[in-house]
C-alpha cells in the first residue's frame, strides 16, 4: 500500500499549505477533506436544496468527484457558511468519510488533510501530524493573506470567526477536532512556512524510513 500522511488541525494553521508541499514533494496525491463538505454544499445550494434536508446532503456527497474539487470555487465565503451546515450530518460525514478512505488507498499514496483524518478516515496511517498556532496568529495569517490579494478585512472579526470555527469543530459529537494519540504536535506560531516545512519533511522521512525497516 502507497504511504499515507494524515495532517489535521484548525482553520488557517497552515495546514493546507503543508499538505500541497510534501504531496508535490514526495509525488503523492492530495486531498484538502474541508473542500468534499464545501462541494456537498455547493450542490445543494446550485440545486436550491434546504441546507437541512440530510438525505439530499447525503445523495450530494455520494456523486461528488474528488479529483474535480475547484478550490476556486469552493472557497467562497457563503459555500463556507454552509458548509458548516452540511458536515455536522452523521449521514453526510459516513459518504464522504468512506469516498475520503477509497482516495487515500489508490497508488502512490496520498497527503490528506482536515480535522479528523488521523482519527477517524486514516486511523492506520503511516504518519499523522497536527498542525496549530495560536488563534491570534492565524487570523493575522488570513487577515495578511486577504490584504495581499487586494482585499478589505478587519482582523478583529476574523479572530472572532476563528474562534468560533474552533469552538465548534472541537466540540462537536461526530469526529470532533483532536489531535490522534499517536500525532506529532506541530505548533506553527512562531514559523514561517519554510521552517514548518522542513520540521514536517523531517517527521515524513524518518515514517518512510521506518516503512523500510519493516
Amino acid at each position: 500500500m502507497g504511504l499515507i500522511i494524515a495532517i489535521d488541525g484548525p482553520a488557517a494553521s497552515g495546514k493546507g499549505t503543508l499538505a500541497r508541499r510534501l504531496a508535490d514533494t514526495y509525488r503523492l496525491n492530495h486531498l484538502d477533506t474541508g473542500l468534499t463538505y464545501r462541494a456537498v454544499a455547493h450542490r445543494m445550494l446550485i440545486h436550491g436544496l434546504p441546507l437541512d434536508n440530510q438525505s439530499a446532503a447525503e445523495t450530494a456527497a455520494r456523486q461528488i468527484d474528488l479529483g474535480a474539487l475547484d478550490r476556486t470555487v469552493l472557497s467562497a465565503h457563503e459555500i463556507g457558511e454552509a458548509a458548516s451546515k452540511v458536515a455536522v450530518m452523521p449521514r453526510v460525514r459516513a459518504a464522504l468519510v468512506e469516498a475520503q478512505r477509497r482516495f487515500a488507498n489508490q497508488p502512490p499514496g496520498a497527503v490528506l488533510d482536515g480535522r479528523d483524518i488521523g482519527t477517524v478516515v486514516c486511523p492506520d496511517a503511516d504518519l499523522k501530524l497536527y498542525v496549530t498556532a495560536s488563534p491570534q496568529e492565524r487570523a493575522h495569517r488570513r487577515y495578511t493573506e486577504i490584504i495581499a490579494n487586494g482585499g478589505t478585512a478587519d482582523e478583529a472579526a476574523i479572530l472572532a470567526d476563528i474562534e468560533r470555527r474552533d469552538a465548534r469543530d472541537m466540540g462537536r459529537a461526530d469526529s470532533p477536532l483532536r489531535p490522534a494519540a499517536d500525532a506529532h504536535l506541530l505548533d506553527t506560531t512562531t514559523m514561517d512556512i519554510e521552517a514548518a516545512f522542513r520540521a514536517a519533511r523531517d517527521l515524513v522521512d524518518q515514517a518512510i524510513a521506518a516503512r523500510s525497516a519493516d
